[in-house]
């Protein structure tokens, strides 16, 4: 269960790293335990001031719409 369920996230994040990389940054997927998505923004986004924005109502919102399981998304350093 909890693998069909990193496959789902992963595939959603594949959808958005074409945003994110038109922007010079990217997003790492880290691991997946009890709703949490764990993720690593790099590049550009590593640091960038609208990184929380992008990380809960980009990344966040996304994949709470395409994996019901998520809860909450977690940038890790």
């Amino acid at each position: 269960m909890v693998d069909k369920v990193k496959e789902k996230v992963k595939e959603a994040l594949q959808e958005l790293r074409p945003q994110l990389q038109a922007d010079g940054g990217d997003i790492e997927f880290l691991g997946f335990k009890d709703g949490i998505v764990k993720v690593k923004l790099t590049g550009a986004c590593a640091g960038c001031p609208m990184s929380t924005m992008t990380l809960k109502m980009g990344v966040e919102q996304h994949l709470k719409k395409k994996v019901p399981e998520v809860v909450e998304v977690k940038a890790i350093q």
